[in-house]
């Protein structure tokens, strides 16, 4: 056998599994933790004879850590070592080492929260944090709480968590302060070249395409190649196969998880003697697989993230910048076995710019799933142990969906038919499609229809409708030369569902089970937010019941169709609408059969835009869509004002027949309120502020509203009357008092006060201040006022709040510019002995 890195660290990790329950352990890629742990520690005495459950984040990895395992031993798959995947497993009665993907594990623990049977479990690459590993490492450390405390009578649980890179003391302290330990890895010097500056919107295909030639060139061995998804790693294949078209010796391997089975396993294998690989992959090869043979790595610094806007209820994919942990990983691929060299194509500058770490999958993923495991499992997310727990707003809206697909009740929690969804492993989306199918007798359809929304498109660019893809399913077309592999999974996908369905007679079996219709009412079923309507005959855009907009990129003969479900769809940044994948057309008659749960009915009463009336109707919806509309004979006055009282909250108080002397008044009152509270005394002045007139318009407003009707009549309100109520006697008075609409200044003018600005502004020509020793004030001497004093043509001339000092300091200037500009008026030396006057001289 050979040396592996971790071997010098194995007998500290029995020690610390010895003394302790959680162990965390560091290791590089290449040190062999994947390999050298599991059967490290299958003998151990705390284990006694119970099992290993090891988890990996994918399924390839978990059939690949399977294999080299069972070889470590000498023995087949199946015997000591076997896996759990989606489609497939290989376990015997025999079996102490399990290796499962991360969402098996999470629901093995709701059969068996105790895992009994089970010595240990094993994270290995928890730093890739997907949301299944997140969810399996809070219910098992739940489950092992509750059933295998240490004073139970059971053998402990353990747990180790295994990752290349891990933000190793966080976890320590989320498995209470569990030690840390950190093996080296084994790695040779690998050599970094780096690109251009990455620019965007550039076409990266050309680059790959460049640079892998370039190191087939300069370079031995094999290469792996890190693409960000499955539509690159085709063109790329393509550009390559074309220019390496003289080329035998190299052999183009394209590697992501929808490959069939040997076409995964000829991209991991060594290349046979005197050829070379250029393994094209996603992210899969990251960390978790090992792929004999690479010297040299090229990497496009991208991946493909999927990332949940709760504000669309949607899930899509967005290309993003890898971070510089995930950049390490992957160029450490190039030194595992020899000296190598790792090909970016961005700048060095660039790469300081990268995050340190990828994000969590948990903290933007569709939190759906999640939701209905937690509720199946009886907690909220604050009684479970996170590293980052569920964000809230994803989580509501996780909770709303369930709530619509019927299976989460607010009072009651998890409803019969929510219970039955969360034992089926798939989203509850398909969960829920799957049972109404059978409650309707359409188990075969909703089957192969919810398999083929559980795998990638296996007739891409073909058309939107989802028919052929169920035909093709059927038999009843030819499968295309490529899909035959993934038209194969779906129909072993679609079995496997078959099989987790409980042979249950249907409760409502529909008596055309053949029509065509129940594709689009099924497809409704997972998607009911995602029904939609055509906005004009014929045309490519739809609104969907979810207020979203969608459309068709290019014509589809689902055009014809006014109503459609959308299986598929997405946008890139920078679009408004969502570009619709796949579809089916939906007959709106079944809204009042079949779908007739998802219809509400409203009595609305609100404006009609275009017309500018009040309308009162009976509306039948489907989310935001609306069915059908009835008009609603007579108006419930305390409804008609409710609705006027919405109009105006929605469009604002400027509806309202404001001017510019109750805008005056309100800063009036504003600053009277506003001089109490700065005093830290309670005041008897209202809030009058737009933002407190709107939310207390059922108040002020309400009753004033007997005789609107119309748009218009908004106009003939008595605005003055409204607000004026606002004010509790004696405070109209009060008003007049401290906050006086004008000031009489000595030249016997009467002045009007602007309370718009603060403080208030007195704009008054200069001669009729002269007498006039220091500032007014108003409020009763609490609020100074700023004097914008004129010239004779009542243009400004100086701005100030302290008219002693101006007079003292700045008027002698200013009546040098005035006199010279306006030498008939009346400029004295002494302003303060001079009399005060409105004209260009004082009468005599």
């Amino acid at each position: 056998m050979n040396s592996l890195p971790i071997d010098s660290l194995l007998p500290a990790l029995r020690d610390a599994l010895i003394a302790r329950n959680e162990v965390v352990l560091e290791a590089p890629p290449g040190a062999g933790k994947t390999t050298r742990v599991p059967l490290a520690l299958l003998d151990q005495p705390w284990l006694v004879d119970q099992r290993i459950i090891m988890l990996e984040p994918r399924r390839l990895a978990a059939r690949a850590a399977a294999e080299r395992l069972a070889s470590e031993l000498g023995e087949r798959v199946g015997e000591t070592v076997g896996y759990r995947i989606r489609l497939d497993s290989k376990v015997g009665p025999n079996t102490r080492i399990e290796v499962v993907t991360e969402g098996i594990l999470a629901r093995r623990l709701q059969d068996d929260p105790a895992l009994e049977g089970v010595g240990l479990v094993i994270f290995d690459e928890f730093h890739e944090r997907s949301l299944d590993a997140d969810l399996a490492l809070a219910l098992t450390l739940n489950g092992r709480a509750m059933f295998r405390a240490a004073d139970s009578g059971e053998p402990p649980l353990k747990v180790l968590l295994m990752s290349a890179t891990l933000e190793g003391q966080r976890l320590a302290q989320l498995l209470d302060d569990a030690p840390v330990l950190t093996s080296e890895g084994r790695m040779f010097p690998v050599d970094i070249r780096w690109g251009p500056p990455q620019q965007p919107g550039e076409w990266l295909e050309p680059r790959v395409v460049q640079t892998v030639l370039q190191a087939l060139a300069d370079e031995s061995g094999s290469l792996l190649v890190f693409l960000p998804g499955q539509a690159e790693i085709r063109r790329v294949n393509e550009q390559l196969a074309e220019a390496l078209a003289g080329r035998p010796d190299v052999l183009l391997c394209p590697l992501h998880g929808e490959l069939e089975l040997n076409a995964q396993r000829a991209a991991i294998e060594p290349a046979q003697a005197g050829k070379r690989k250029v393994v094209l992959a996603t992210n899969i090869a990251e960390t978790s697989l090992t792929i004999d043979g690479v010297c040299v790595v090229v990497d496009a610094g991208l991946a493909r993230v999927p990332r949940f806007d709760p504000g669309s209820s949607m899930t899509r994919l967005d290309t993003q910048r890898i971070s510089r942990a995930s950049a390490t990983q992957r160029a450490g691929r190039a030194g595992r076995l020899q000296p190598g060299a790792c090909y970016r194509l961005w700048s060095q500058s660039q790469h300081e710019q990268l995050s340190a770490y990828s994000a969590a999958e948990i903290l933007q993923a569709d939190l759906a799933g999640l939701a209905l495991q937690l509720a199946r499992w009886g907690v909220t997310p604050d009684e479970l142990a996170w590293l980052d727990p569920p964000p809230t707003a994803a989580f509501s809206q996780a909770q709303d969906l369930l709530r619509r697909l019927d299976a989460l009740d607010l009072k009651a929690g998890l409803t019969a038919h929510g219970q039955a969804m969360a034992e089926l492993p798939t989203h509850p989306r398909i969960g829920h499609l799957l049972l109404r199918g059978q409650a309707l007798g359409l188990a075969d359809l909703a089957c192969d229809l919810a398999a083929l929304l559980g795998e990638r498109d296996i007739l891409r660019g073909a058309g939107a409708d989802m028919h052929s893809r169920i035909a093709l399913m059927a038999g009843e077309s030819r499968t295309a030369r490529g899909s035959q592999g993934a038209v194969q999974r779906a129909k072993q996908l679609s079995r496997q569902f078959m099989g987790y369905l409980k042979r249950n007679a249907p409760s409502a079996a529909v008596a055309d089970p053949e029509h065509p219709q129940w594709l689009g009412a099924l497809l409704a079923c997972a998607y009911p937010d995602r029904i939609a309507q055509q906005r004009r005959a014929g045309g490519a855009e739809y609104r969907l019941a979810n207020g979203r907009a969608a459309l068709f990129s290019e014509a589809d003969a689902l055009m014809k169709h006014e109503w459609i479900v959308v299986a598929d769809l997405g946008s890139r940044q920078g679009q408004r609408e969502e570009r619709i994948y796949l579809a089916a057309d939906l007959d709106p008659a079944l809204f009042d059969g079949a779908l007739a749960e998802m219809v509400s009915t409203l009595d609305v009463l609100d404006w009609d835009e275009r017309e500018g009336v009040l309308r009162a109707e009976r509306q039948r919806k489907v989310g935001e869509l609306v069915l059908s509309r009835q008009a609603l004979p007579g108006l419930d006055e305390l409804a008609r004002i409710n609705a006027l009282v919405g109009l105006v909250r929605r469009k604002g108080l400027e509806l309202l027949p404001w001017k510019p002397e109750h805008r005056q008044w309100q800063a009036r009152v504003m600053m009277l309120r506003d001089l109490d509270l700065q005093e830290q005394s309670t005041s008897d002045w209202p809030d009058v502020s737009d933002k407190a007139l709107l939310a207390n318009l059922e108040h002020w407003l309400a009753p004033y509203l007997g005789k609107v009707n119309r748009l218009s009549h908004f106009a003939t309100l008595d605005l003055h009357s409204m607000l004026q109520s606002q004010l509790a006697w004696p405070l109209p008075q009060r008003l007049d008092e401290l906050a006086p609409k004008s000031l009489a200044v000595p030249s016997g003018s009467r002045i009007g006060l602007d309370y718009s600005e603060s403080p208030p502004v007195l704009a008054v020509r200069l001669q009729e201040l002269f007498g006039l020793e220091q500032t007014p004030r108003i409020a009763g001497g609490r609020q100074g006022i700023k004097l914008h004093l004129l010239s004779p043509a009542r243009r400004p001339v100086q701005v100030t709040q302290d008219l002693a000092s101006f007079w003292a300091n700045t008027y002698l200037e200013v009546k040098k510019d005035l006199k010279g500009r306006y030498p008939k008026h009346y400029w004295p030396d002494d302003p303060l002995i001079a009399e005060p006057t409105a004209r260009a001289k004082p009468r005599k």
